[in-house]
């Protein structure tokens, strides 16, 4: 019974801080180059929508199978449910591929994103993608077509620091709660969906979201990033160019209680990193902006270690009516003369996005009394301001 009331007092303490108007990097004074869109999330790229399911439950000694669990579930949808079925141009990299970011194969080789992107933890990667494939079926994704063939786009990254990870606790019913829950306008950050469990450059983790507003060639375009962001070294912890982690290196450490048998090294993790975009690319070029990613990684203190699953896939709005099974279509595309304001835009949101997961994270102790501390936002504007870098 203590450990039942202990879970509800957890979980409504955790649904309070979800709901409450939480500070991101700018409100703490966090100097970033770049004009933000209204949002200052991938949702400012007209269509986005992201949902989330978070499941938090139990504390104290873990047991395989009951918890404590510290997950979840994110969606994102390149132009939101309504559209069902709407391929969008897309293409991936991968900075180390120690991890997974299913249906990639065919993103490549056909050059377009037919489905929505999910994101959970290691272990959930099947579970999720079968539970999407099922909701296509009862939703008729494909539009009353006789024969279709589909790859679900899921990614991952470790939270079994946290959460009872081969207690297997994603199950179909979070899966469509996230879908349920994608919506356009604001992204909730943080310890929520995917990102629960996740923890980030010695501090905790989780779900960050930027944007950036470019104009190419005379034309107005909006790029939007969103990270789960569960990686890097303390020790390499860097905002706005100032070596917080080195000036924090004493503060609030992980600390094991009764950390899982692993050979888990400093550094070891993952970030996955969706980018969004209304500038009209085609696939190669998509290509281009993901390859710019670590870029915006390395300015926070990302290292690409060799335990980390460093994934990410770029994917933009236009050409809606680029894709046909079995006609020519024509596309617009930017020529690659002009495409670097683009470039600048998706390293500037990457590096933006992971800052605000680790500020809007709050500190969490899950299996056997492990525990991750989130980043204090009250040290951070002291080191900011000790480096003339507090705006």
């Amino acid at each position: 019974m203590m450990r039942k009331a202990l879970s509800i007092l957890l979980i409504l303490s955790c649904s309070t801080a979800l709901f409450a108007q939480k500070p991101r990097a700018r409100d703490l004074g966090v100097p970033f180059p770049g004009r933000t869109g209204l949002l200052n999330a991938i949702t400012d790229v007209k269509g986005v929508e992201v949902g989330h399911s978070t499941i938090i439950s139990g504390t104290g000694k873990n047991v395989a199978g009951e918890g404590p669990v510290r997950t979840g579930v994110t969606a994102i949808f390149p132009r939101g449910k309504a559209k069902k079925f709407s391929p969008v141009y897309a293409n991936w990299y991968s900075l180390n591929g120690n991890g997974e970011m299913t249906g990639t194969t065919w993103v490549t080789e056909s050059g377009f994103l037919e489905t929505p992107i999910m994101i959970t933890n290691t272990n959930s990667v099947g579970v999720v993608r079968d539970a999407v494939l099922k909701w296509y079926v009862d939703t008729n994704w494909y539009g009353n077509e006789d024969w279709w063939y589909t790859y679900p786009l899921v990614a991952e990254t470790y939270d079994g620091f946290l959460n009872d990870i081969y207690g297997f606790h994603v199950k179909e019913k979070h899966v469509r709660e996230a879908i349920a829950n994608a919506k356009t306008g604001k992204v909730t950050e943080g310890n929520v969906g995917g990102g629960t469990g996740m923890m980030c450059l010695g501090f905790k983790g989780g779900i960050g979201t930027a944007s950036r507003m470019v104009y190419v060639a005379g034309k107005e375009y909006t790029v939007g990033v969103m990270v789960q962001s569960n990686f890097g070294s303390k020790r390499n912890f860097t905002v706005a160019g100032v070596p917080v982690g080195r000036e924090l290196a004493d503060t609030l450490n992980y600390k094991f209680n009764a950390p899982p048998n692993s050979r888990r090294k400093e550094g070891d993790g993952s970030i996955i990193v969706i980018v969004a975009t209304d500038a009209p690319l085609l696939p190669h070029q998509l290509k281009r902006i993901a390859q710019r990613v670590p870029l915006g990684i390395g300015l926070v203190g990302g290292r690409g270690s060799n335990g980390s699953g460093d994934i990410f896939l770029a994917f933009s709005t236009a050409n809606e009516g680029a894709f046909s099974r079995d006609q020519n279509t024509t596309a617009e595309t930017i020529a690659n003369d002009t495409i670097t304001p683009l470039f600048e835009a998706t390293v500037q949101s990457v590096e933006e996005a992971i800052i605000n997961a680790m500020v809007a994270a709050e500190t969490m102790e899950g299996i056997n009394g492990n525990k991750a501390y989130g980043l204090p936002h009250d040290l951070l504007r002291q080191v900011l301001k000790k480096y003339n870098r507090l705006k």
